[in-house]
């Protein structure tokens, strides 16, 4: 079958095994001191390998390719020692975490583009208590796959595309994320479809100062990055942007 599925500039890989580690499926091994695609049906297609690639030597490309094999995975998960995950993606792994103490996208009327106007600063209004901190949340959908590409609160605006899971995991997600940023949310795991088209319009369409893709360090979230990434590099603009990760007991580990 033809499908996405990574490749290795074996000129440009230094061996330095960073996307070897991050590809939980086990597809990438290090051979004579470089990274090589070991078994195509062991690649999902979700490039968690890219961002973690510090010379650029890896991308997709469409080709010839034998289906991603999930059974197979999972058997070479458990034959190296590893749990295997519910549903073949590691990051849904069960686990406990410790603590200290305009036009509508799908015909659903709930997906109504619109503004949300929030109090500003110098409000009169009563201080808050902890029970009434208000979201930042300034537009509606924030769905990658409801978003319109044109519509006013893109003008000038500072884009962010989180996985879906960040808010929940992130305790202060919406001050130090989503305040004054167009939000965008998706789960490559769940969403049919990639994302690069929709967001590569959106940059192509509109005047967009930045670009902050929040993600989890789950590999499932290589997807999202490596679809904004594309987007970037195909909108033929020179936008600002940075890409954050967010551990799944709450904590930013890299930015």
């Amino acid at each position: 079958m033809i499908r996405k599925i990574i490749k290795i500039d074996e000129e440009a890989c230094n061996g330095c095994s960073l996307c070897a580690e991050a590809c939980h499926e086990g597809a990438i091994g290090m051979v004579d001191g470089k990274a090589t695609l070991l078994r195509d049906d062991y690649c999902d297609g979700l490039g968690d390998c890219l961002p973690v690639c510090p010379t650029n030597a890896i991308s997709f490309v469409e080709r010839e390719a034998a289906e991603y094999d999930e059974a197979a995975v999972k058997a070479n998960m458990k034959k190296a020692g590893k749990t295997p995950p519910v549903g073949g993606c590691p990051g849904s792994n069960a686990h406990s975490i410790n603590r200290e103490t305009e036009t509508l996208a799908c015909g659903c009327p709930g997906s109504q583009s619109r503004e949300i106007h929030r109090e500003g600063k110098d409000s009169t209004a009563a201080p808050l208590t902890s029970h009434d901190i208000p979201s930042q949340l300034s537009q509606w959908p924030v769905q990658i796959k409801l978003l319109p590409v044109n519509t006013p609160y893109f003008k000038d605006a500072k884009l962010l595309i989180a996985a879906d899971c960040t808010a929940y995991a992130y305790g202060n997600f919406h001050e130090q994320f989503i305040k004054n940023h167009i939000t965008l949310i998706g789960c490559p795991k769940l969403d049919e479809g990639d994302y690069t088209e929709k967001l590569t319009a959106i940059l192509q369409q509109n005047d967009i100062k930045s670009v902050t893709v929040v993600r989890m360090e789950v590999p499932c979230c290589g997807g999202l990055s490596n679809a904004a990434m594309n987007a970037i590099q195909g909108c033929g603009k020179m936008i600002p942007w940075q890409i954050v990760t967010i551990s799944t007991d709450g904590k930013i580990i890299d930015e």
